[in-house]
C-alpha cells in the first residue's frame, strides 16, 4: 500500500484541517462557521496549503490557525 502524499492525494487530508481551524476562527471570531471555512479557502495560508511541495499539510490544525492569524 502506498501510504505517500502527493500532490493528487493531499486533497483527502485537507478537510479535517479546514475543519478544525473553521471552528477555532468561529469560535474566535464570532463568525459563522461557513463564513470562517469561506475565509480560511481564500487565504493565502490556504493557497500554500494545498501546495504539496511546501509541506505544510505536515503542521496541525492549531500550527495553521496561528500561520492564519499571523496574515
Amino acid at each position: 500500500m502506498n501510504l505517500d502524499i502527493t500532490q493528487n492525494n493531499l486533497y483527502l487530508i485537507l478537510p479535517s484541517k479546514v475543519s478544525r481551524m473553521a471552528e477555532m476562527l468561529a469560535s474566535d471570531s464570532g463568525k459563522s462557521i461557513v463564513d470562517a471555512v469561506k475565509d480560511i479557502y481564500a487565504s493565502p495560508l490556504y493557497e500554500r496549503l494545498e501546495q504539496e511541495h511546501t509541506k505544510q499539510w505536515h503542521m496541525g490544525p492549531v500550527a495553521l490557525y496561528q500561520e492564519l492569524g499571523a496574515m
